[in-house]
C-alpha cells in the first residue's frame, strides 16, 4: 500500500486509535459518577468542559512546537503525562477527576497536533484529505466499543474493571506511541524560523483578519458545540426516553462516523475550493439532527437513533472537509500555527457544548437544550453560504 495507507502511516492511525480509546470510556463514565455524587449538570458540564478547553489554550504553543522541536519528540514527551493522567483517575474523585481531564487536555493538544501536521506534511496534496479523514476515523472507532464497556464496567459496581483498563491503555499507547516514526517532518525539526514566536502570538488576530479561518472556525466552534452537547449529557438525557440507551446512541454515532468516513474518504473536497452546497448541507444533517434528539423526549427511541446516525454524519465529513480547505489557503509560513486555531475552536466549541448548555439544562430541560442547538445549526446553514465567491489561495 502507498500514500495515506502505506505502513508509517497505519501505526499512527493505530496510535490514534488507542489514544482515543479513553476518553470514549471516560465520556460515560464521569457524567454518570458525577450524577451519583450529586453533581449538577453545570458541575458536569465544567469537568467534562475542562479538557477541550484546556486543549484549545494549548493547541497554538502546540503547534509551533512541533514546527520547531518536530512531532516525534513531543509526542514521546507527552504520552508519558497522558499516562499519568489515565492513572490518576483509577483512584480519585471528582476534583482528581478535573485535575486528570486538563492534564489530557494538555496531552491531546499536543497529540492531535502532531500527527495531523505530521500526516499534512508528508502526505502529497492528493492524499492529505485521505490522511485527515482516516486520522479522524481512528480517532471515533473508540467511540463504538468504548461506552458499553463503560457501562458495563459501571452497572457492574466494581471499578476494577475500569482501573484495569485505564492502566493497559496507558501502556499500549506508550509502546505503540514510542515506535512510531513520521519521517519528513523529523528530517527539518530546526526549520523553525526565529519570528515563530512572534508569528504565535500575532496569529490570534487572523482569526477575525483572515476570511478562511474566520469562516471555517465559526462553522466549527458552534458544530462542536452541538457535538459536545450530545456527547456529555446523553448519558443522562438517555433514561428520559422510552427506549433509549446511551451505550447504543453513542455506538451508533460513533460507528456511523466510522463507516461515513471510509466510505466518503475520497468524496472529501481537497482542491482548495469553497464548496458551499456541500458545507451547506453537512449544517443541516447537523440541525436536523439535534432537533431530532430534542424531539425523543416526546417522539421516542426512533427519532433519539436516528438522531444519532445523522450527528455521525455531519461528524464524519465536516471536520477533515474544512482542515483540508484550510490546508491549501492559509499561507504557508505560519499555516501549522493557524491550523492549531482552527483546531482549538473545535476544542473550544465542545467545551462549550458542556459550559454552557449545563446550565441551559439546569434551567430548563435536557430536550429544550437540544433544540437550542439545533436552532444555532440552522444559523450555520446561512452562514456556510457564498454566492458567487471561491475561496482559493492564489499559489
Amino acid at each position: 500500500m502507498r500514500g495515506a495507507l502505506s505502513w508509517p502511516f497505519l501505526q499512527l492511525y493505530i496510535l490514534t486509535l488507542l489514544y482515543f480509546s479513553a476518553n470514549s470510556i471516560l465520556n460515560v463514565i464521569i457524567p454518570l459518577k458525577g450524577e451519583s455524587l450529586g453533581a449538577t449538570n453545570t458541575t458536569i458540564g465544567i469537568i467534562m468542559g475542562a479538557y477541550l478547553f484546556t486543549t484549545m489554550l494549548f493547541r497554538p504553543w502546540a503547534g509551533h512546537m512541533i514546527h520547531k522541536h518536530g512531532p516525534i519528540k513531543v509526542l514521546r514527551t507527552i504520552l508519558v503525562i497522558n499516562g499519568f493522567a489515565l492513572i490518576l483517575y483509577t483512584f480519585t474523585g471528582l476534583e482528581g477527576y478535573f485535575v486528570a481531564r486538563i492534564l489530557q487536555g494538555v496531552c491531546t493538544a499536543f497529540f492531535s497536533m502532531a500527527l495531523q501536521l505530521g500526516i499534512i506534511d508528508a502526505l502529497p496534496d492528493k492524499d492529505r484529505s485521505q490522511g485527515i479523514s482516516m486520522y479522524s476515523l481512528c480517532a471515533s472507532i473508540p467511540g463504538i466499543i468504548g461506552p458499553l464497556l463503560a457501562l458495563g464496567m459501571w452497572q457492574a459496581g466494581d471499578m476494577s474493571g475500569f482501573t484495569a483498563g485505564m492502566i493497559t491503555i496507558a501502556i499500549l499507547t506508550g509502546v505503540v506511541g514510542y515506535s512510531a516514526k513520521i519521517n519528513k517532518k523529523e528530517a527539518e525539526p530546526g526549520s523553525s524560523q526565529s519570528g515563530q514566536g512572534g508569528a504565535l502570538l500575532n496569529s490570534f488576530g487572523q482569526l477575525v483578519k483572515n476570511p478562511y479561518l474566520f469562516k471555517c472556525s465559526v462553522l466549527m466552534l458552534i458544530a462542536s458545540l452541538i457535538f459536545g452537547a450530545v456527547t456529555i449529557f446523553v448519558p443522562l438525557y438517555a433514561v428520559q426516553i422510552e427506549g433509549g440507551n446511551a451505550a447504543i446512541y453513542l455506538m451508533l454515532q460513533a460507528g456511523t462516523v466510522v463507516v461515513a468516513r471510509f466510505v466518503l474518504r475520497k468524496k472529501i473536497p481537497s482542491d482548495g475550493k469553497w464548496h458551499s452546497a456541500f458545507v451547506m448541507s453537512m449544517m443541516l444533517i447537523l440541525a436536523v439532527a439535534a432537533q431530532s434528539v430534542s424531539f425523543s423526549v416526546m417522539g421516542g427511541a426512533v427519532f433519539f437513533y436516528v438522531g444519532a446516525l445523522l450527528m455521525g454524519i455531519a461528524q464524519a465529513v465536516l471536520y477533515p472537509t474544512l482542515t483540508t480547505y484550510l490546508t491549501f489557503v492559509l499561507p504557508q509560513m505560519n499555516r501549522n500555527v493557524l491550523i492549531g486555531l482552527f483546531i482549538a475552536m473545535a476544542d473550544l466549541g465542545v467545551s462549550l457544548g458542556g459550559i454552557i448548555m449545563g446550565p441551559i439544562a439546569d434551567l430548563s430541560s435536557y430536550s429544550f437544550m437540544y433544540m437550542i442547538c439545533a436552532i444555532l445549526g440552522v444559523s450555520m446553514i446561512l452562514f456556510s453560504y457564498e454566492r458567487g465567491k471561491i475561496f482559493v489561495r492564489s499559489r
